[in-house]
């Protein structure tokens, strides 16, 4: 591909991924797949070469642009070798006219930006949520050490403060790496394993993870049970839920029950836990934005009235959840997310509707206080943004 080509191929990408983004379509990620799984002529170079493009031109916008074009068009105003490749080629894009439309620079949408400084984030910690974000792993524990598994990469690194962290350089091809395939290590951001360490996963200990999703922190949850007790993985996403047994499989879990949830009617798969459960972890579906560096077109995809179903979704299972703990237990919020609204504020809603409750912030390796738990964030501690608050029941 010629780069007119490329930059070409990009608008083209672009544009499905705007509408994708407003009409709840596939993600960046997979509109790129299926793109060059139909163009085999395209090498490695070239979609590697318009990948970039593609992210560049996200990343450079808070709203979501009119157009493909009126994003790349924006990057070429001040890249002249971008801007030479609008050259009306064959395979390129037509020259650009002085007048014609330009997306807007930003990082947050208008609308949402508000809300972030009142949630207390900086100019520059707002910038950072659309970096690019590092590679981690969670060494699993059941069937592996970090250290010799660090030996291994070149390149790989300790993260201070997680035992079972490993971070690689970027661009590794971690999918092909032997650990990876023999379950000895799993893709989870550093922030995701610290969030999980406010969970009492002690050997024997009866656990659920109502929104367990494909499973991530309930390996990292077994692997901290060191495979001993019960741990309830439940969701209402039968695709993501269905991913969590080979996996688990592959971990050497064998403890995970994994239940199918029907939404709104969870608690008729739940009756038999109710007062049961020494800790529940509530990885709620949430607004995403601590992970605008891994997606950042989600914040095109992200509205006011979206964001209040999300609000209220976290509020009803925390509800859920609190009917579950035994007396004494404990119940973990978790989002990723950095707006309050998701966060301290919910755990504040949650107070004042369950008497006897209180707050334990918990001590871990990353984040800081804020609220009525504790938050990390990409500028501060180069993880993805989470809010954890712990509750101690009556």
């Amino acid at each position: 591909m010629t780069p007119a080509a490329r930059v070409q191929a990009a608008i083209e990408l672009l544009d499905d991924i705007i509408a994708a983004a407003s009409g709840g379509g596939a993600a960046a990620d997979t509109l790129i797949g299926r793109y060059f799984a139909a163009r085999r002529y395209a090498g490695s170079k070239d979609r590697r070469a318009v990948r970039e493009l593609v992210y560049r031109a996200i990343r450079h916008s808070g709203e979501a642009p009119p157009s493909g074009r009126a994003v790349m068009v924006a990057l070429a105003d001040a890249d002249p070798g971008l801007a030479s490749s609008f050259d009306g080629s064959a395979h390129g894009p037509e020259p650009i006219i002085a007048n014609e439309p330009r997306a807007v620079a930003g990082v947050v949408p208008a609308w949402l930006e508000k809300a972030m400084v009142r949630s207390g984030l900086s100019a520059d910690a707002m910038a950072a949520l659309v970096g690019r974000a590092p590679l981690d792993l969670r060494v699993n524990r059941l069937k592996a050490e970090r250290e010799p598994l660090l030996r291994e990469i070149e390149g790989a690194a300790a993260v201070p403060g997680l035992p079972n962290a490993m971070r690689l350089a970027t661009g590794t091809a971690v999918e092909q790496l032997p650990m990876m395939v023999d379950g000895l290590a799993e893709i989870q951001d550093a922030g995701s394993q610290a969030v999980t360490l406010a969970v009492p996963a002690e050997p024997g200990a009866v656990i659920v993870d109502l929104c367990a999703g494909a499973g991530g922190k309930t390996l990292a949850l077994a692997a901290a049970m060191e495979d001993w007790g019960r741990l309830i993985a439940c969701d209402t996403d039968r695709a993501r839920l269905s991913r969590l047994a080979p996996r688990a499989e592959g971990a050497g879990v064998s403890i995970a029950e994994i239940r199918l949830l029907d939404p709104n009617r969870e608690t008729d798969r739940l009756t038999d836990l109710a007062g049961a459960a020494d800790a529940v972890l509530v990885d709620a579906p949430c607004s995403g934005t601590g992970t605008w560096r891994r997606n950042p077109e989600a914040r095109w995809r992200l509205n006011p009235a979206r964001l209040e179903r999300l609000v209220q979704t976290q509020r009803r299972l925390l509800d859920l959840a609190a009917m579950l703990v035994r007396p004494g237990g404990v119940l973990v919020h978790v989002v990723c997310s950095l707006l309050d609204e998701e966060g301290s504020d919910q755990v504040e809603t949650f107070l004042a509707a369950h008497a006897g409750w209180a707050v334990e912030v918990p001590v871990l390796p990353l984040g800081r206080p804020h609220g009525h738990g504790v938050r990390m964030d990409p500028l501060n501690d180069d993880t993805d943004g989470f809010f954890v608050a712990r509750l101690r029941a009556p």
